[in-house]
């Protein structure tokens, strides 16, 4: 009797490479997802896409019109950067990263911070493994609307208003994943607020949590005021797990942890549409930095540890736990690392040398 085995699912990525050491670090992703999908049988089609400054510049558009009807089907997107020096940045941002978040509700930013053994803080007294905490931000609302314009340009008394809007929809939800989220770690969660000082919205917000923290009565949970918070994020990093945090407070803050733990270089993102409704997106934290693009010396860590959380949102979470140990491993029992942090190793060395460690 033949016993068929059923061929592995295969999961549709979409690769945006972008500007700068876009292409460099997704390339070192890919080099590493091509090591653990073959040990654990998973199996990945990629479609690369163009869309960039540098289309920009030659179409006058960062992706085609009809770009979020060509990535809808795909089920996940690995993104490179986007950025560069001739393009102004609310251009580039609107033209692509904006839409996409919007376009397929990736409401949820997830940005994990760890400090690891072999890659010191800039904080003398933080160690390895005290500091491992999770940034989710609202990431389509929020202080980030379009709401608002210019006005009497020119003119002496020019003026510009920007509105912030937080929706009930879109703050429970964000909310009920942060809860979830500290439900299934170590059970404390922090907001970031600002209600002594931002009258209409924040204490809107703050009311949210109460009421998302009635939902989960196993978390522990607190708020700090946005000033305070960033204070404590660098003199006690050690004491948080989950922060939960609007659109900017998120933005703000889980840049100001990625440099607590050791550079930026080093941090992931996940942009969720926890519904699965439409892909999710993966980048990441670290622009294009188009002063070292095409050297062969860009940090790859935050582009291949954002394709492991890529590899758990498909539903592989040992292949991706792989990934992390590898990376941290790296760190930790090798002398191998790129200029940012502080070593002479190019991409493809560091790459190599987790693809080692796997």
């Amino acid at each position: 009797m033949t016993t068929h085995h059923a061929a592995p699912a295969r999961h549709r990525i979409a690769l945006i490479p972008g500007d700068g050491i876009g292409p460099e670090v997704l390339s070192a992703a890919r080099r590493v997802l091509d090591a653990v999908t073959a040990r654990h049988g998973i199996a990945l089609g990629y479609t690369a896409y163009d869309w960039s400054c540098a289309r920009y510049l030659r179409t006058g558009a960062m992706m085609p019109d009809d770009g979020l009807d060509r990535l809808r089907e795909h089920d996940a997107i690995l993104l490179g950067a986007v950025g560069a020096p001739k393009v102004p940045d609310h251009v580039s941002l609107w033209g692509l990263l904006i839409p996409l978040r919007r376009g397929f509700r990736q409401y949820v930013n997830v940005r994990p911070v760890r400090v690891f053994e072999g890659l010191a803080s800039p904080l003398r007294a933080v160690r390895p493994g005290e500091v491992d905490l999770v940034v989710v931000r609202e990431n389509v609302e929020g202080e980030y609307s379009e709401a608002g314009g210019r006005l009497n340009r020119g003119f002496p008394d020019e003026l510009a208003v920007q509105e912030a809007v937080f929706t009930r929809a879109g703050v429970s939800r964000v909310l009920a994943h942060a809860f979830g989220l500290a439900a299934r770690r170590g059970g404390r969660l922090t907001s970031a607020t600002k209600s002594n000082g931002i009258v209409h919205t924040m204490p809107f917000w703050d009311e949210l949590v109460r009421e998302a923290a009635g939902h989960h009565p196993e978390v522990r949970w607190e708020q700090e005021h946005i000033d305070a918070l960033a204070a404590k994020f660098v003199l006690q990093p050690g004491r948080y797990d989950v922060v939960v945090a609007s659109n900017l407070f998120g933005d703000i803050l889980s840049d100001l942890a990625a440099a607590v733990a050791g550079g930026i270089g080093i941090a992931p993102a996940a942009n969720l549409n926890p519904e699965r409704d439409f892909p999710s997106m993966f980048e990441p934290v670290h622009g294009s930095a188009p002063d070292i693009a095409g050297r062969g010396i860009a940090n790859p860590f935050g582009a291949i540890w954002s394709a492991a959380l890529m590899l758990d949102h498909l539903g592989h979470p040992a292949a991706a736990s792989e990934v992390t140990g590898a990376l941290a491993a790296v760190l930790a029992r090798t002398a191998v690392r790129t200029p940012d942090l502080g070593g002479s190793a190019g991409t493809g060395e560091f790459t190599e040398a987790v693809v080692r460690m796997l």
